[in-house]
């Protein structure tokens, strides 16, 4: 994963200004530039931003009146939902959709990633730009690559001992590793320091220790030890939940591209290893857009409340290209990515 990095993280790529002429992706990207879906929507940003604030602000506040009591861990759900909020928000300057200057998407994705996450913004980006340049490749994607998951038969021959026995139930236990997601994000960011350059390193460091301190000391001094470890353990566990069932969805289950085969074209590169989630306001605020990751593939800098108005025409221009676009319910698609894991295990439990 590590790679040459700069002193100042990179904003996640967006899409291709000027593709090949002729491309299948050309009259549909002028189609949505035409109707100004890619210009930004920075008062709505604003207003979420500040939003999120008072509600982040509001819920410090009641953990502190609600002082030692086991009533406080009640604010242990709400922290996590608005955590995730929280991601959203750094994922979206991260993509440019919320400026389009880099030192203000930048500040902005600091501020919300490792100060009120303690989650390493470089790192992330690093990490997803290789994603969406490449989604589900094998030897591309970080996020397909065999770790504690494994998301191909070729994969799954490879585990022994241990991982072996866990990727024959690994479907069984995705959920249940969630559980621990927000804290391998803080650790994987901890971890990623060493990859930075000098002054990022220490801007980054500094960030990440100073959420660390601010969090213990919320709890340390609102609550008891015991209190506080479960105030913790309950929140980093439904923190990661959340975001599990926010990324589950998008491309679990979906087309692999074969590393040896045909080089996709960008419209089936992002449609194909894609699935979108049906549902209204309350999908895409629990999803944080996420839900229309079609959309977000083909168009990284389009502003979240842009796509649900793109993908009408994303869709209708699939329909006449005779591509296939993959949208379902929310349920659904939770259970179409754990049958994918689910078949992935299955020869190894037959042994």
């Amino acid at each position: 994963m590590p790679e040459p990095t700069t002193a100042v993280a990179e904003p996640l790529r967006g899409t291709r200004d000027a593709p090949p002429a002729g491309s299948e992706f050309a009259p549909l990207l002028r189609t949505v530039r035409g109707q100004g879906l890619l210009e930004r929507r920075r008062t709505w940003y604003a207003l979420g931003i500040a939003g999120n604030a008072l509600a982040l602000a509001g819920i410090v506040t009641g953990i502190v009146l609600t002082g030692d009591s086991w009533w406080s861990l009640l604010l242990a759900p709400l922290l996590a939902v608005f955590g995730a909020r929280t991601a959203f928000i750094g994922h979206d300057a991260g993509h440019s959709q919320i400026s389009a200057g880099k030192s203000a998407a930048h500040f902005i994705g600091l501020i919300h990633g490792n100060l009120l996450l303690g989650m390493s913004y470089a790192w992330w980006n690093d990490k997803h730009n290789r994603h969406h340049a490449n989604p589900n490749h094998i030897d591309k994607d970080p996020d397909v690559v065999a770790d504690v998951l494994v998301f191909t038969g070729a994969q799954a021959k490879e585990r022994s001992g241990f991982r072996r026995r866990l990727t024959r139930n690994q479907a069984w236990l995705f959920f249940p590793l969630t559980l621990l997601e927000g804290v391998a994000l803080k650790i994987h960011g901890f971890q990623d320091l060493r990859r930075q350059s000098p002054r990022e390193r220490a801007v980054e460091g500094l960030l990440l220790v100073t959420h660390v301190a601010a969090y213990a000391t919320l709890l340390l001094t609102s609550l008891s030890p015991g209190k506080a470890l479960a105030f913790a353990a309950l929140h980093q566990a439904l923190f990661g939940l959340h975001l599990g069932l926010a990324f589950a969805p998008n491309h679990k289950g979906m087309e692999m591209p074969d590393p040896n085969g045909e080089r996709w074209g960008h419209l089936h590169r992002q449609v194909l290893t894609s699935r979108n989630i049906r549902g209204g306001a309350l999908t895409d605020w629990f999803l944080g857009g996420l839900n229309y990751q079609i959309e977000h593939h083909l168009f990284p800098s389009m502003p979240r409340p842009h796509l649900r108005l793109a993908q009408p025409l994303v869709r209708a221009h699939c329909r006449e290209l005779g591509i296939p676009y993959a949208e379902t319910g929310l349920v659904d698609s939770y259970r179409q990515a754990l049958r994918h894991l689910h078949a992935v295990g299955e020869p190894l439990r037959a042994e």
